[in-house]
């Protein structure tokens, strides 16, 4: 009787490891770490460089058709003399050579408005292109932390390092996010700490400030 029992139970058993267990094959592959994935950020050879339209597919400066605005007021305040480096390596960045008109945004992976405005802010800056920078700091952040919302959420645009929040405590600034409107002459005319911006709100407060027409 046990015989019988055991030939009747062993086979059952042996199904069930089958559906069970698996070769490595079978699994999906895991991740690569952040350090051994290329980073989806532009690098920042060219912050220092002033935007300059140029036509789709040629080297050549063309004027790029936009709607007149009135230019933005006039004064503002430098940005610091602070240094940071380049998310994708190279050398570093000295923050007052960024050239103008641009827009700063700082932000880190954990925090949620942060997440949630950083795509408006890679369509302004396809939007916007040849006629204003987009730049991100990262700060308070892991670098796979960063890199991952680059390559989850799709953006590009050059990324510079501020673990030690030096940006934020020389602005006297502790808001996340936080948005910096730098007009051509370098001055920063606006500093935005409202919370997630979106398209419509990004495009207003570039008119205003930085007197450039961009669609929403």
């Amino acid at each position: 009787m046990n015989r019988r029992l055991a030939l009747v139970i062993l086979p059952l058993l042996l199904a069930l490891t089958g559906c069970t267990s698996g070769t490595a094959d079978d699994d999906p592959a895991p991740r690569p770490a952040a350090a051994e994935r290329p980073s989806p950020f532009r690098d920042c050879s060219t912050l220092s460089t002033a935007p300059t339209a140029t036509s789709p597919g040629s080297g050549a400066a063309t004027p790029t058709p936009t709607t007149p605005v009135t230019p933005g007021p006039a004064g503002g305040q430098a940005l610091p003399e602070l240094t940071l480096s380049c998310f994708t390596g190279g050398a570093p960045v000295a923050l007052r050579d960024v050239a103008g008109p641009a827009v700063i945004n700082v932000w880190a992976s954990w925090c949620g408005p942060c997440r949630k405005e950083l795509p408006a802010f890679q369509r302004l800056s396809e939007r916007a292109a040849g006629r204003l920078q987009v730049v991100g700091v990262n700060t308070r952040d892991s670098r796979g932390g960063a890199q991952s919302i680059g390559e989850d959420f799709g953006v590009r645009f050059p990324i510079l390092v501020d673990q030690g929040d030096a940006l934020q405590r020389e602005l006297k600034r502790n808001a996340f996010p936080l948005t910096l409107f730098v007009a051509a002459d370098g001055q920063v005319r606006h500093i935005d700490a409202t919370g997630a911006l979106d398209d419509a709100q990004l495009a207003k407060l570039v008119r205003q400030h930085l007197g450039l027409a961009v669609s929403a």
